[in-house]
């Protein structure tokens, strides 16, 4: 072929094209090229591009370096032969950024890659959520969700009150569930809890459509979620909380009864009113128990768990004065009450006909002030709450007592409690005026119990105005001193252990002791000088002597104990009290059922035989009815019985141990009766009826008592006035001089009308029974200076006998009536002597001349003619009866043991 028909030499680069392909790549990638191709021959340094012998080879070269050339091809096949590998020429398993794409298109994943990555995803999180359900553990039901109330129960097992425990609640099963209950909250809530496995999609769907529609709602959340969300898991709203109450409940709906989750829902659910649970709301809303409630009332509690506050129709203006209003709460609740009872027609939970009887809105109980625990039940519920931490086996603590859920059977009697309160809200009303008497009147106080003496049962006491108001239980020890009620434990003392022999040691047997009857004879002088058993003087610390001083001043000569009893003459029985040994009056007290403890004075002083110290109105009543049982000493108690979750755990067992033989027992019975019916008690008199009793009032007239019983009931009542500042730990006792419009107050005036008027109305309806007759016990013997009498006694009235003796004339002068002791054999305890109403039995001086009783209060560290009279207490009425035994002339004006 000539030469000049011959193709002119190609460029050493591949050509045309490969030059076009090599200008149209960017400046980079030209410059990439050069130095690779440059680097390639050598003779790259004499300038010279690479031979690649025709258009077949460059290609073949540019598809070799397409992994590092990409859409370096001179076409769009090029480009797809390209696309997708790497310098290998192999493919990526995930092709991002994509391969053969430039610009945005570079990072846009393509539609494999998206499915594929949401189908890995979605595979992961169904593997994990597996794993998770599988590693779930429903945790425990909170504290908060166990706590319930402590029911307390009255003597005949009705509800006192429920409170106690941290939540006002009390659990119940579910069969005690009312079955109209359980269709008003699926109705409500969730139709398909029986079916569904806690879970419910459609519902959360439905309720959001119903939202959207402006219309009634479902909650979103099923029962079973709500019971999860209220019973095992905090309320904080995280996103940590929500997926654990996703896979609790889950689990919880795969692993838990319908029933126990619905129970438990119910239980746990928070009613509005404090009430939280079904049973509390029953009796907060319609003072029933659940399972008398009826549909329509089951459903206006399924609308409360909506949200109390603005459906319940007493209004919380607290929560939403605008919104919750008493008027907008009553309308929201009266529809959706209505819907409710609609929604169980169309699930076939309530027929027609039985919807068709609840036209009426079942409107609750007006909403009461929280005062469940004021009045006297707040100090029933401390007494019962205390006996059982105290006596219980199981060692329950105050701590567990707080999560509730006890049912505490307790002895009070119902009437009457509100008996003695009544009785001592009469004489607040009618004689107590702090307006008119602001000085005298204020801070007035009193206490009372009232003990079976059969059983000890506590059957009333009375703690103060209100439990809300005055924290400090006045039927418990308050430091108000008992005065003479005390008398009755050293005459009981006498009887057991004895006068000991004057020229004995110190402690005699039984057989060196001459046992005393109630006969004994004893001096009752005013200022008596006190001596100890072998006739020393005694003298304190200081050397002082004791003068034990008499109300009024009263010198009444040698009387019998049961006449000093009688009038309460204070010295015959500090004296008898030193005698016997105070140790031995102590043990007495103790053997009666008195305490040993801060409130039981020191014995070591005279004092102690005449009331220094300060039991409570539960022990002085529990020890008085071991008099009336002939000896026999029962433990006062509260609680009968306690069931925690259906199960008893404790029962109080009568435990009867023998004081005092029945003889001692019934002569102190006998003495405390002739008290009542002679002597400073006659205001207590029950018509028909026997009783035993004494009065008593301390030092400084600052507290007044009377305490006696009935063979079936054994009664103490107390009066004082304590400044009113209780976070005092020694708190001041107030005199009671001029208190109520009374000169003084004594055991004889308020105590004992109170006394009375219990009784009076506590017995009714029992059986009247007399005390026991009895028997003739101990030695007359003689004390305190009082001389034996002679063989042959002088008829003739001793001195202070005939100073006593009225001055105006008798009113028969042409036949007077007899001295005392031309009528009564001398010394004799059951001579009586009425003239001018005295009451002589056995007084040498003939009794009470002027028909009045002197009977006074304690004196407490004085110092009279040299003596101390330390802790002595002078009781009495001045300016007494007409009669004897009445109120003439002003009554019992001058105090009363």
């Amino acid at each position: 072929m000539s030469e000049h028909r011959r193709k002119a030499p190609q460029p050493q680069g591949g050509g045309r094209a490969a030059a076009r392909r090599a200008a149209q790549q960017p400046a980079g990638r030209r410059t990439d090229a050069s130095r690779r191709a440059t680097s390639a021959s050598p003779s790259e340094a004499h300038g010279e591009e690479p031979t690649y012998g025709g258009r077949a080879e460059a290609r073949r070269a540019a598809q070799r370096g397409g992994g590092r050339r990409r859409g370096a091809g001179d076409s769009a096949g090029h480009e797809g032969r390209g696309r997708g590998r790497g310098d290998s020429g192999k493919k990526r398993f995930i092709d991002y950024p994509r391969a053969g794409k430039y610009g945005y298109r570079r990072w846009v994943p393509s539609w494999r890659l998206v499915s594929g990555l949401c189908l890995g995803f979605l595979g992961l999180m169904m593997g994990a959520a597996g794993i998770a359900y599988a590693l779930v553990v429903p945790p425990e039901i909170n504290d908060l969700a166990k706590a319930q109330n402590n029911v307390y129960y009255w003597a005949d097992n009705t509800e006192m009150v429920a409170t106690g425990g941290s939540v006002n609640r009390q659990e119940i099963e579910y069969a005690q569930i009312p079955e109209a209950m359980r269709n008003a909250v699926i109705s409500a809530e969730n139709k398909s809890f029986e079916t569904d496995r806690g879970i419910d999609p459609m519902g959360i769907a439905r309720a959001v459509w119903n939202m959207a529609k402006g219309g009634e709602t479902q909650g979103g959340s099923t029962i079973t979620q709500q019971y999860v969300k209220n019973s095992r898991l905090t309320q904080d709203q995280t996103l940590s909380r929500k997926f654990k109450e996703l896979f609790i409940t889950l689990k919880v709906g795969e692993t838990v009864p319908k029933k126990e989750v619905m129970a438990g829902y119910l239980n746990v659910s928070y009613y509005g009113r404090g009430a939280s649970g079904l049973q509390a709301a029953a009796r907060t809303y319609y003072n029933k128990d659940a399972q008398e409630l009826d549909a329509s009332e089951c459903a206006f509690l399924a609308t409360l768990l909506k949200g109390a506050s603005y459906y319940d129709p007493a209004g919380a203006p607290d929560v939403d004065p605008v919104q919750a209003t008493k008027e907008k709460n009553t309308e929201r609740a009266k529809a959706r009450w209505k819907w409710i009872l609609d929604e169980e027609v169309k699930d076939g939970r309530l027929s027609a006909a039985e919807r068709a009887k609840f036209k009426t809105f079942p409107m609750p109980l007006p909403k009461k002030a929280d005062a469940k625990l004021g009045g006297q039940t707040g100090y029933l519920v401390d007494l019962a709450t205390k006996y059982f931490l105290a006596h219980n086996d199981q060692n329950i603590t105050e701590k567990e007592l707080a999560l509730g859920g006890y049912e505490i059977h307790t002895t009070f009697d119902k009437n009457k409690v509100e008996q003695l309160e009544k009785s001592i809200s009469r004489v607040y009303k009618e004689k107590i005026d702090e307006k008119k008497r602001p000085d005298l009147d204020s801070h007035v106080e009193f206490g009372g119990a009232s003990v079976d003496t059969e059983t000890g049962a506590i059957v009333a006491t009375y703690g103060g105005q209100d439990a809300t108001e005055h924290y400090t239980n006045n039927a418990d020890a308050t430091g108000a001193q008992v005065g003479s009620t005390f008398k009755p434990f050293v005459l009981a003392a006498a009887m057991q252990y004895g006068k000991r022999d004057p020229d004995g040691a110190e402690q005699q047997s039984e057989s060196e002791r001459t046992l005393v009857s109630p006969k004994s004879v004893y001096n009752g002088d005013n200022k008596l000088q006190i001596k100890r058993y072998n006739g020393e003087v005694w003298r304190d610390k200081d050397q002082n002597e004791w003068r034990q001083t008499n109300d009024g001043d009263h010198n009444y000569g040698p009387i019998t104990l049961r006449y000093a009893m009688q009038e309460s003459a204070n010295s015959p029985y500090v004296q008898l009290g030193m005698d016997v040994g105070t140790d031995k009056v102590k043990q007495a007290a103790l053997d009666a059922g008195l305490r040993d403890d801060q409130y039981l004075a020191d014995s070591n002083y005279p004092s102690f035989s005449i009331g220094t110290s300060s039991p409570s109105a539960i022990r002085m009543a529990g020890a008085y009815a071991t008099f009336a049982t002939s000896g026999k000493q029962r433990e006062p108690f509260s609680v009968t019985e306690v069931k925690h979750e259906g199960t008893v755990i404790y029962q109080h067992k009568t435990v009867t141990k023998p004081a005092f033989s029945s003889a001692i027992a019934d002569n102190v019975t006998d003495v405390l009766k002739n008290v009542v019916e002679n002597g400073t008690g006659t205001p207590a008199q029950l018509e028909g009826r026997d009783v035993a009793g004494k009065t008593g009032t301390t030092d400084g007239n600052k507290s007044a008592w009377f305490v006696g019983y009935t063979p079936q009931l054994s009664t103490a009542v107390s009066m004082f006035r304590l400044d009113d500042d209780e976070t005092k730990k020694n708190r001041e006792f107030l005199e009671m001089f001029g208190t109520g419009g009374e000169e003084k107050i004594h055991g004889a005036s308020f105590p004992a009308q109170i006394w009375h008027d219990y009784m009076a109305e506590a017995v009714k309806g029992t059986k009247v029974k007399p005390f026991p007759k009895p028997e003739p016990l101990g030695d007359l013997v003689y004390g305190g200076g009082a001389a034996s009498p002679s063989p042959t006694p002088s008829p003739t009235p001793s001195p202070s006998a005939s100073s006593e003796m009225p001055e105006s004339p008798s009113p028969t002068p042409s036949s007077p009536s007899p001295t005392p002791s031309e009528t009564c054999a001398p010394l004799d305890w059951e001579c009586k002597n009425n003239q001018n109403g005295g009451t002589t039995d056995g007084s040498s001086d003939g009794g009470n001349t002027d028909g009045g009783t002197t009977d006074g209060g304690t004196t407490d560290g004085g110092t009279t003619d040299g003596g101390t009279t330390d802790g002595g207490t002078t009781e009495g009425t001045t300016d007494g009866t007409s009669n004897g035994n009445g109120n003439g002339n002003g009554g019992f004006i001058g105090g009363g043991g």
